[in-house]
């Protein structure tokens, strides 16, 4: 009796091991940046780690001015950004730094007012609300452009990001295309100098404080809109045409727009009858020799998959995907991390 406890016991143990093995072998890798394409690099992940099972990915929210900094100082095994990365900050990194965009999307113009009517906007329209030119919801450029909308006699509240952002990059670049006082007075990048209004941290935290507070309109990628049920304006285009951002829309905008080998480019205030003015692509930041070659093999099948079935996935939130031949020349750029 006891010979067979002892055995049973064993065979536990053997059992036990078999689970906790395939754990601590589990490959963890770390990045950070972003918050515009966290909605689907969320999902990425949790689909992948069902394709194999042996890596994790752990990512960090923090903006994509953070995503620059930590892929800079090697802190984490890749960064993520929507605004491509200076000459400058290239300059600095201690390897070669490839850009592989991911996906694209629209920076939205969203709003809290009194029954939250469809508004439609200009570019010079949102620079000035920006700039803190029209300060009241009820000002006459505002009617012009809203024929029969109730405007409310409320104070305009500009919500707009705090930290380093991928979202600001795209909607200042926007603005600086747009509008000279804003191009002359504040200018783009990820961090600017805001002339008015409140800052928050991330797109769920513009999203939040324009939901929570009436009369204030802010910028955000289209998915947190959707997700906070957040209106938000039709944006003229280049051609004079009011826009309702979309896939379809971004889409649109997408394929007008020139891509170097290097892959940094700017898709804003495109030609185009159905194009979204104010839309970007979003990129991953991955050295050319990864510090980890373990980790930049693993890495490298990853992106192989997330530019193909990865996506597919894109659409259900709200990102428009890669268009087939931006897609291989991408794989093509993958295929030369030396991971």
């Amino acid at each position: 009796m006891k010979s067979k406890r002892t055995l049973i016991l064993a065979l536990l143990g053997l059992a036990l091991a078999a689970l906790v093995v395939p754990a601590q072998a589990q490959m963890l890798i770390n990045g950070a940046g972003a918050t515009f394409p966290y909605p689907i690099y969320s999902k990425w992940f949790d689909e992948y780690a069902k394709v194999d099972p042996s890596v994790r990915f752990n990512y960090q929210s923090i903006g994509s001015g953070g995503g620059q900094k930590q892929i800079l100082s090697q802190t984490v095994d890749f960064g993520a950004s929507d605004g491509p990365m200076s000459d400058a900050n290239l300059a600095k990194a201690p390897g070669r730094i490839f850009h592989i965009p991911t996906v694209a999307g629209a920076v939205v113009i969203t709003y809290n007012l009194p029954g939250n009517p469809q508004l439609k906007l200009d570019g010079p329209t949102i620079a000035d609300l920006f700039l803190g030119r029209i300060t009241r919801w009820n000002d006459r450029r505002l009617a012009r452009l809203n024929p029969g909308v109730r405007l409310p006699n409320m104070d305009v509240i500009v919500a707009h990001r705090s930290d380093g952002s991928g979202t600001t990059f795209i909607f200042t670049d926007y603005l600086s295309n747009i509008s000279p006082a804003w191009k002359s007075e504040v200018g783009n990048g990820t961090s600017v100098q805001w002339p008015s209004g409140l800052g928050a941290k991330g797109n769920e935290g513009v999203a939040g404080q324009v939901k929570q507070l009436e009369g204030t309109v802010g910028y955000v990628e289209l998915a947190y809109a959707h997700q906070n049920q957040l209106p938000f304006a039709e944006v003229k285009n280049l051609d004079g045409h009011f826009i309702t951002p979309s896939i379809e829309t971004v889409t649109a905008a997408l394929a007008t727009a020139h891509i170097p080998d290097d892959f940094r480019f700017s898709m804003v205030n495109p030609p185009g009858e159905k194009a979204y003015p104010i839309a970007g692509a979003t990129w991953l930041l991955v050295y050319q020799k990864p510090m980890d070659p373990a980790k930049g093999k693993k890495l490298v099948e990853f992106l192989k998959w997330a530019m193909t079935e990865g996506q597919k996935m894109a659409p259900a939130l709200d990102y428009a995907p890669l268009p087939d031949n931006l897609r291989q020349r991408v794989l093509q750029r993958i295929a030369g991390i030396q991971g």
